[in-house]
């Protein structure tokens, strides 16, 4: 069978109709086409083959043997674009995420990601301190470094975070002059800190027990601290998925080991079976997994 390289699903579709219906009007009807539009594909696809497909009766139409193997392509084709279309639908609708604020960059990025492969997928991502209650559907996925006690949600490990010390690379060069620091440093150095819940962190108590001192701005996200250490307000702790990430800051080595904290994807049980959350599921499992240290 020659195939011409610049044969479509259009031209074999002609055909297929056609074997089907077994007449170049019964074919136009189903196609929408005039019966002589009809012929005429026909007469432009022989041409492209360079032989003959079809044959003219007195009762109709029928295929020439040579024919059935473009039928076979076309049957083949059709079949997958159909499952294509199935798997489309499958995954369009509504998706909705939720996570605390530290994880908001990297989710950002996998979702966006997914999201040029599969379009149709809407995703709705929450960034809050609160944990919503996935086992009342408040959300379909969320990432917690916390463990539930629901008989209804599934969890899956995604690794652990890790932590360290960052400061810009200005804050560095003007006042720590290194990228270790010793018991001196701790005291004399400014400082990002916590505020509210989040001083009960295990990486803020870390912090603290290292002999932090001077704290000349504290915040009570992830986020914000984050974006102070960026604007040389000090050293901050931050996850190593976010600080190093960050071409403006530079991690800073200290002899205590910092703290780890297990993650974990969370969702409702029954929406395992559900394309599109399991597609979602997917692509942050594949990511995180990859960037997280287990």
């Amino acid at each position: 069978m020659r195939i011409d390289p610049d044969l479509t699903w259009d031209d074999l579709r002609v055909l297929l109709a056609v074997h089907r219906h077994q007449s170049f009007k019964a074919a136009g009807d189903v196609l929408r086409l005039s019966t002589s539009t009809t012929a005429r594909r026909i007469e432009a696809l022989e041409a492209a083959v360079g032989r003959s497909l079809v044959v003219r009766t007195p009762r109709g139409t029928v295929l020439d043997p040579g024919a059935l193997p473009f039928v076979d392509l076309a049957e083949t084709l059709e079949l997958g674009l159909r499952a294509a279309q199935r798997t489309e639908q499958e995954l369009a609708g509504v998706v909705r995420v939720s996570a605390g604020d530290g994880f908001a960059g990297p989710l950002v990025q996998v979702l966006a990601d997914l999201r040029r492969r599969t379009p149709e997928t809407q995703v709705e991502l929450v960034s809050e301190a609160r944990l919503a209650d996935v086992s009342r559907r408040e959300a379909d996925l969320a990432i917690r470094t916390a463990r539930t006690t629901s008989a209804v949600v599934v969890e899956r490990p995604l690794g652990a975070l890790s932590f360290g010390l960052y400061a810009s690379r200005d804050y560095v060069e003007r006042r720590v002059h290194g990228t270790s620091l010793t018991p001196a440093d701790l005291e004399r150095l400014d400082f990002v800190g916590f505020l509210g819940l989040h001083e009960q962190l295990p990486q803020a108590k870390w912090l603290h027990g290292l002999g932090a001192r001077r704290f000349g701005f504290r915040g009570n996200t992830d986020a914000l601290v984050h974006e102070a250490a960026r604007q040389s307000q000090g050293i901050a702790v931050l996850a190593d998925l976010v600080g190093d990430a960050d071409p403006m800051l530079q991690r800073l080595e200290v002899a205590s080991r910092p703290p780890r904290i297990p993650v974990w994807l969370v969702f409702h049980r029954e929406l395992r079976a559900v394309p599109r959350v399991r597609a979602v599921a997917r692509a942050i499992e594949v990511a995180f997994r990859a960037r997280l240290p287990r």
